[in-house]
């Protein structure tokens, strides 16, 4: 998985798998859109006016929980 931001869009990519040119996007709501692979998995979501949705909980940091063991590592965002 890989998590970009375009800071002068102010948009951030989750990429969770490689997927190629041929994705089909869904706009969920206006802030966010899914990328489906042609095989129907998710291939990432793109998140705009993404620092407000990044930072919007969890005090301005990502954490990633590893829910077998309750393992939680923090990285806090910088203000770009």
């Amino acid at each position: 998985m890989r998590l970009s931001y375009d800071p002068r869009r102010n948009v951030a990519y989750i990429r969770l798998r490689p997927a190629g040119a041929d994705v089909e996007t869904l706009r969920i709501i206006d802030e966010i859109n899914i990328d489906l692979a042609p095989d129907g998995t998710v291939a990432g979501m793109e998140l705009l006016n993404a620092n407000e949705q990044l930072r919007a909980s969890d005090g301005g940091q990502i954490i990633v929980t590893d829910e077998a063991d309750g393992r939680e590592i923090k990285v806090a965002l910088t203000a770009v």
